[in-house]
């Protein structure tokens, strides 16, 4: 029957009623009721109805499971009627569906009994009034049919105990392998992280990272990590386009920029001058001591600049008055300047500085002319903001400095013929060398200078005592005094001064060359200036006994004070280091008074133990060998070697001065002094070995 029916669709024509071959023809396209009631059709036959409650269609199984549906033949009303619910093929099926409408109660459309524009023909169909004969559908092979629900399949023991042995046993939970994954820490890190990281670097070391990639070199002249150029370190190995580069790329960022001794620099500042101009403009501290550069590119940098509060131009034989000019109209914030050794300013230049700029606190003019202009002066004194003035080597007289402490005419006071003006403000005062200088110039210090901290007047061959008699009782602030080749001072001068309130803070004194100083000035000082770090004494008639002096007082001083540490210095109890510290540098060469007794009794002090302050000392060249690998020594805790060595080096020297004493016994004591000259040899070069001494014949002459 299935194989009729597959022959029977494989035909191009369908026989009639009357056996007469009927024409396939396409179907009519319905309009208005019909095709609305035909749409309707399509509809409920749909097999999505059966989920919201619709009676199913009859032409499926209930209750079967992977039933395969059979092409109806035979409506179940009459032979010709009208049923909805068979399936056309899809063969014959043009754009139509192919759904089975089995809704018995949907009406359908008026038609005939047989209808030729249908896309099939009924074949087997019998007449009205016969029983049908044959099965109206075609069921499927046994082997195709499905497995009813109640149907069971035998049941295998061995297999249950092998399922019940599998599932009793836990499932382990199977991790996945983890790829190894290579971290790049750097990569991964935050920009700024790593640009922390390299503020750690030396400039040069960061020059040097810049060749390793592109990412580095645009990282390493970020303008982030230039923010402080300084150059004196590594001038000279840093080349001058690596300096452009950084002075260019990170211009913006430069707040500091100190070139100091660059002088690679000269032919770049031709090339580059505007460009290196243009890209640092927010600088605040500016160095260009011992550079060389054309005016034009200094006058150029210095208008580009207007915030600068610190210049640095010591020794640029371009700057001039016109470069003074320069800053005094675009650097109206500045507070130091540094014009020493320039030849080409002079007071005029200057001048124009001190009238624009109002916050100018520090003044460096060594070596300059005009200091005998009375107007500039008295614009410094009208100011009266400098904290340090430095003008050795200048032309300043006694009027000049008259001027520049009390104007010009002051009042005077009949009780005291003092000078009714007000304090000046300086702190530290450069007057070395200036020899136009005397007792009248200097005198006018006194009472006009209660916050000075600093004074120099060293090489002013005209000053006497007389200078300083009222000076040190109205600067009680004075920690630094330098009073070097005053020939015509005596040990009157320095009594004043341990009787002053400054002695107690007194921190540096430098009295060499002067020869008329000794012992009887410089004990009062000792015993008095509990803070002294530094005594320049050569050349002067100080003796041994200064030295023990020294010695004593510093012993003192650290057993009075708690746990040892020196109030003078700015540390605490916890920061001192277990190595022992250097409180105290004295200087004694070329002081005939001073024998090898005194530098023993310092060698002996320093290597005593539960000691922390020790002095520095320099001495005659013919100690000084022995006087620093004691210092070595007792630095590095080696205090039995420190002590063996001043043993045996006073030893030697006993010797040689008795060698040098005549009479009976000679030889023996020159005997004696060359064997302690050898064993004290060997001890400053680490003692023996093993037991032995070298051999010190005088060797081939011929070698």
């Amino acid at each position: 029957m299935a194989d009729d029916l597959n022959r029977t669709a494989d035909l191009p024509t369908f026989g009639g009623a009357h056996g007469e071959a009927l024409r396939f023809q396409e179907p009519v396209k319905l309009k208005g009721r019909k095709r609305f009631l035909q749409s309707l059709q399509r509809i409920s036959s749909s097999p999505s109805l059966a989920r919201m409650g619709r009676v199913p269609s009859s032409s499926y199984r209930a209750g079967g499971k992977a039933s395969m549906s059979c092409v109806s033949l035979a409506s179940s009303s009459s032979a010709y009627g009208q049923s909805y619910g068979n399936s056309y093929p899809s063969q014959t099926s043009v754009g139509f569906s192919t759904a089975p409408t089995s809704v018995v109660v949907t009406p359908g459309p008026d038609a005939q009994t047989f209808d030729f524009q249908s896309r099939i023909r009924i074949v087997g169909q019998p007449h009205a009034g016969q029983a049908a004969t044959t099965p109206l559908t075609a069921p499927l092979p046994a082997e195709v049919r499905s497995v009813a629900k109640e149907t069971h399949l035998p049941v295998n023991p061995e297999v249950i105990a092998l399922n019940e042995e599998y599932f009793s046993k836990p499932i382990l939970e199977v991790v996945p392998e983890r790829k190894q994954r290579t971290a790049d820490f750097w990569a991964e890190m935050p920009y700024e992280i790593r640009i922390q990281i390299l503020h750690y670097l030396q400039p040069r070391e960061i020059v040097r990272c810049s060749a390793v990639s592109r990412s580095w070199h645009k990282m390493c002249f970020d303008g982030q990590l230039w923010v402080n150029v300084d150059t004196q370190d590594y001038y000279r190995d840093i080349p001058s386009t690596s300096l452009v580069k950084i002075m260019t790329a990170a211009g913006p960022f430069v707040r500091d920029l100190n070139l100091r001794g660059c002088a690679q620099l000269w032919e770049r500042w031709t090339s580059h001058g505007q460009a290196i101009s243009n890209a640092c403009r927010n600088l605040q501290n500016f160095s260009l001591e011992g550079c060389r550069i054309d005016r034009s590119s200094v006058h150029y940098f210095l208008l580009r600049n207007p915030r600068l509060v610190h210049i640095n131009v010591c020794g640029v034989q371009a700057i001039n008055n016109s470069a003074m000019k320069v800053i005094a109209q675009g650097c109206p914030q500045l507070e130091f300047l540094d014009v020493s050794w320039c030849n080409h300013v002079d007071a005029q230049g200057l001048h124009k500085v001190v009238q624009t700029c109002q916050k100018l606190k520090e003044l460096k003019a060594s070596e300059t002319r005009g200091w005998s202009d009375k107007a500039f002066l008295l614009d410094l004194y009208k100011g009266n903001t400098l904290e340090r003035l430095v003008i050795a080597h200048s032309d300043i007289d006694d009027e000049g400095l008259e001027v520049l402490l009390q104007g010009d005419d002051p009042e005077i006071d009949p009780l005291t013929d003092r000078a009714i003006v007000p304090p000046r403000k300086f702190r530290h005062l450069n007057l070395s060398r200036c020899h136009e200088l005397s007792d009248k110039g200097v005198k006018c210090l006194a009472h006009k200078v209660p916050q000075l901290a600093g004074l120099q007047v060293s090489h002013i061959i005209s000053l006497t005592d007389d200078a300083f008699q009222h000076l040190f009782e109205d600067t009680p602030l004075l920690t630094h005094l330098d009073m070097e080749e005053l020939e015509d001072i005596t040990n009157s001068t320095l009594q004043s001064l341990a009787q002053s309130p400054c002695a107690f803070i007194l921190q540096h004194l430098n009295i060499s060359y002067c020869e008329n100083l000794g012992d009887t000035g410089m004990l009062p000082i000792i015993r008095r200036g509990q803070r002294l770090r530094s005594i320049d004494m050569d050349n002067t008639r100080v003796s041994d006994l200064v030295l023990t002096e020294a010695a004593a007082q510093l012993r003192y001083r650290e057993r009075s004070e708690p746990f040892g540490v020196p109030y003078w210095r700015d540390i605490d109890v916890v920061d001192l280091a277990p190595t022992r510290t250097v409180a105290l540098h004295l200087t004694v060469f070329d002081c005939q008074n001073v024998t090898w007794t005194g530098i023993r009794e310092i060698m002996c002090r320093n290597a005593e133990s539960n000691r922390e302050l020790i002095i520095s000392l320099k001495c005659f060249y013919g100690y000084q060998d022995t006087v620093n690998e004691h210092m070595k020594r007792v630095k590095a805790g080696r205090l039995d070697s420190a002590q063996r060595l001043e043993r045996k080096w006073a030893e030697y020297m006993i010797a040689n001065e008795e060698a040098g004493v005549g009479g009976a016994g000679a030889r023996r004591r020159r005997r004696r002094a060359r064997e302690a000259a050898m064993v004290h040899a060997d001890e400053e070069e680490g003692g023996p070995r093993g037991g032995r001494r070298r051999a010190r014949s005088g060797g081939c002459v011929v070698m």
